[in-house]
Parts: C-alpha cells; structure tokens; sequence
C-alpha cells in the first residue's frame, strides 16, 4: 500500500497558479511517519481524470485528489470517480443539507432572504452529487463536503479547505499507521567528485545493508556552496547508521573530501 497524490487542474499545468498541495501533504506525512509514494498532475480533462483514477482504484494505494469537485464546467472530477467506477451519481442528503445550511448562513450575513429554490441554489447542490456510496469528508472552512470512495478522499483545490480535510482523513482513518516504520537518514556533501566514481560504493552499501536505500543528489553550486554531491542513506536506524559509518570510513579511504550536512 503506497500514499498517492492527484493535483487536478489546468491552471496549474499552464502555470497560472503553483501548486501548494505537493510539499504540504509532504509535511502532513512527514509529521506523522508517513510518506508518498507518488503524485501526479492532472488537466481538467474528463477522459483522463477517468482513466488515471480507474488505474488507481484498481490498486490497494491510498490516494488524496485535489481539486476539481466543485459545480463549474471545467469541474469533472465528481463524475470522473463515478465513471471509473461503473456508479451514478446520487444527491447525498447530508451534504445537500450542508450546502442548504451554508446558503442560509452567508444570506444571514448579508442580511438577506435566502431562496433555496432558485436555480443558482439549486445549481449548487451538484456539489453534493456524488458517486453512489460516496462518504463524506468534512469541510470546516464552509461546511460544503469532499467525498470518498475506496480509500481515495477527494478534496476542493483550494488549499484553505483541502489541507485540513486531508488532516482529518488521516487523523480519523489512518492514525494506526503513524511511526509504525522507524526512520533515520544521514548524508554529507562530497565535493568536486563524479557521481560515476561513487557509484560502486552505493551498489555495495545497499547490498551489504537490505533496509538501507542509497541517495545521491547532485548540485552545480551557487554562490555559497562548490559543486558537491549530498550523499546519504535513510532507513532502519539501526542499519542506517551503521551504513552512515561505513560510508563515511569509504569516502575517507578514496581520499574524497566531504562535510557534514
């Protein structure tokens, strides 16, 4: 079972907004032992947030899909995860009553007269139309619901209202895999060496130490640092630090000059 991320939306293929969802559910996960396994982006496009979310419903992953959900026509994602589904969209009561709730609220506020019967109100209520046996997701920010369906929670782009729902979706449905995997990782920066001739090192650190990954991430400098590589392992602590040790002794043997992180 992997954590998966789906960002739908145009605007951010098109670069008319940057996408905050990446490196806040990254911090989510982080913050509660937890990580991604994989994250895509997405077009409005019916046809393929269809056939990426039937891929993806067809495994065991966890996904998280934002954006996409509300009652516009460039919002498809609602239908999308019913049609990958093979389901009808169906009114869900509590969430038309939500949405009744809200209308109500904000016409208080203005000090108006609401008519849940106009068409503009009764527009809104496709925000509520949801896969046959879709669950709720609770919105605190306006009270107008995401939905779920088989392990993918489906959220409003706007991260205001998208970040807290996925905190609750985790918090309520996943806390019994918090930390369950201990986590260490340590790296330092190798200076003025190819990646090529550190390569044999990392194959032999990773067969010598199963639940150890090797990561190398090089760098062409700027103003502050040379041109370096950060090389480090990350996994079982126990296996990890010693790996991190026996890196460390490696480096100083090819007489590679290298600096704590």
């Amino acid at each position: 079972m992997a954590i998966g991320l789906i960002i739908i939306g145009d605007e951010i293929l098109s670069g008319r907004r940057v996408d905050q969802h990446f490196p806040k559910v990254l911090q989510m996960l982080t913050a509660r032992g937890l990580k991604l396994g994989w994250a895509e982006i997405l077009p409005d496009d019916p046809a393929r947030i269809t056939a990426t979310l039937k891929r993806t419903f067809a495994s065991d992953d966890i996904v998280f899909c934002c954006g996409g959900i509300g009652a516009t026509p460039d919002d498809h994602t609602r239908q999308a995860a019913a049609d990958a589904l093979g389901l009808p969209l169906a009114l869900h009561e509590q969430g038309k009553r939500n949405i009744q709730q809200r209308i109500l609220q904000m016409a208080q506020e203005a000090g108006q007269q609401a008519d849940l019967n106009s068409a503009e109100n009764l527009h809104r209520l496709k925000m509520a139309e949801f896969a046959e046996g879709a669950a709720l997701i609770p919105n605190p920010y306006n009270n107008i619901a995401g939905f779920a369906l088989r392990q993918h929670y489906f959220v409003p782009g706007f991260p205001v209202m998208a970040w807290p729902m996925i905190e609750w979706v985790l918090d309520h449905h996943y806390a019994d895999l918090f930390n369950r995997e201990p986590h260490l990782e340590q790296s330092v920066l190798v200076y003025e060496t190819a990646e090529s001739a550190l390569t044999p090192l990392m194959v032999a650190i990773e067969q010598q130490f199963p639940r150890v990954k090797v990561f190398s991430l090089p760098s062409v400098g700027d103003a502050q640092t040379r041109r370096h590589i950060e090389l480090g392992v990350k996994g079982e602590p126990v296996q990890t630090a010693t790996a991190f040790i026996q890196l460390c002794d490696e480096l100083r043997r090819l007489n590679v000059e290298f600096s704590n992180t």
